[in-house]
C-alpha cells in the first residue's frame, strides 16, 4: 500500500507538521507539497493524509485553493485530515480549510479515518472542521498552542496507524 502526506503550506508550519506526522507514523510515506503535484500523482496513492492551513476568512491555503480538485479520485481510498489555524485571531472560522477537505473527501468517496477528535482544550467560536461536536481531523494551533503540537500529533497518529 502506498501512503502520501499531501500538504499545502504558506508559512512553513503545515509542512513542519506534515514532517512530524511522517516521523510519528513510522511507515514509509511520501511527503508531497500540493504546489508541486498534480491529480495524477496524488491519485496513484491508496492512502492519503491531507493537510492544509486556513487563511483569510476561512479559505483553504492558496496552493490547495488553486489546485484542480475535480480531478482527484478518492473512491475506495483511505483519507485522514490535518489542519492548522489560529483559534484566537480567527476563532469564527477556525480550521475551516480542514472542513473543506473533509467535504471534498466525502464527495469523492473516501473512507475517512481519524475524524472523531475532541474539541476540548481549544477555544474558538465556530469551525467547519467540527461535525457532530468533533473535529474531522487533527487540529493544530501553532500560533497559540505550539507546546501541544507534538503530543496532539502523536495521539492522532496512534489513532490512525492501523488504517495505514
Amino acid at each position: 500500500m502506498s501512503i502520501a502526506i499531501v500538504y499545502g503550506s504558506s508559512g512553513g508550519n503545515t509542512e513542519s507538521v506534515a514532517k512530524l506526522i511522517q516521523k510519528k507514523l513510522g511507515k514509509e510515506a511520501d511527503l508531497i507539497d500540493i504546489s508541486k503535484a498534480d491529480a495524477d500523482k496524488i491519485n496513484g496513492y491508496d492512502k492519503l493524509i491531507l493537510g492544509t492551513s486556513t487563511w483569510y476568512e476561512g479559505e483553504l491555503q492558496d496552493d490547495w485553493d488553486s489546485f484542480n480538485k475535480d480531478a482527484l479520485e478518492f473512491e475506495g481510498k483511505t483519507v485522514a485530515l490535518f489542519g492548522l489555524g489560529d483559534q484566537e485571531g480567527y476563532g469564527g472560522e477556525f480550521c475551516n480549510g480542514v472542513g473543506t477537505l473533509y467535504q471534498l473527501s466525502l464527495e469523492k468517496g473516501a473512507k475517512i479515518v481519524g475524524d472523531k477528535n475532541s474539541t476540548e482544550g481549544y477555544g474558538f467560536e465556530d469551525s467547519k472542521a467540527v461535525v457532530d461536536g468533533k473535529f474531522v481531523g487533527l487540529i493544530i494551533d501553532e500560533d497559540n498552542q505550539s507546546d501541544l503540537t507534538e503530543e496532539r500529533v502523536e495521539k492522532w497518529v496512534e489513532s490512525i496507524k492501523s488504517a495505514f
